[in-house]
């Protein structure tokens, strides 16, 4: 939150470096692993794994299959870990009364465009809107719209905010840039 007699509104936007990216890259690590090792056990008739007995385990079709798995396990480990080291989303928006502009900016993928700079001045802003969508995969965002029909998300992908503090942020939002606000 942001007091209004302050000229310059600065939101950090967290990326990929989260709790549950971490969570989520040990446990596809380590089940991709599992089943990489029990499947070239079953192959190789080498007991890889201490907790398993391979005996029981033939390579076609089982094993396989298993190798398959601990294969994508651990290619999926290894793009969570991508993401987390480049922290792919993250960055800040920046609103600046003193200059009347807003700044965008986001980090993604090491490329000729990993970083994307927007700016936009106070007067090209047509509102702020919020976007509420309840359900099985609820979304929670808010969006700088522009007088040339952009909508650029202002809010962070991933788990979704609280609805009371989304719905503060996004009236703070519209009543420090002297915009409407949109549902």
């Amino acid at each position: 939150m942001t007091i209004q007699n302050t000229p310059i509104r600065y939101n950090l936007i967290l990326g990929s470096k989260r709790i549950s990216n971490y969570f989520w890259l040990v446990i596809s690590f380590l089940g991709g692993a599992g089943f990489f090792l029990a499947g070239l056990s079953s192959y190789l008739q080498i007991q890889m794994l201490p907790f398993t007995k391979i005996e029981n385990i033939s390579f076609i079709p089982q094993g396989i299959v298993m190798t398959f798995y601990g294969s994508i396990g651990i290619l999926l480990s290894i793009f969570l870990f991508a993401n987390i080291v480049f922290n792919v989303g993250g960055g800040y928006n920046k609103y600046d009364k003193s200059l009347n502009k807003v700044e965008i900016f986001r980090l993604g993928f090491p490329a000729q465009s990993r970083e994307i700079y927007l700016s936009y001045d106070f007067k090209e802003i047509r509102s702020i809107k919020l976007s509420i969508q309840e359900g099985l995969n609820p979304k929670r965002e808010i969006y700088l719209c522009t007088k040339d029909q952009r909508q650029i998300p202002l809010t962070r992908v991933g788990e979704p905010l609280l609805l009371s503090s989304i719905e503060e942020e996004a009236v703070d939002l519209s009543l420090f840039l002297n915009v409407p606000l949109e549902n």
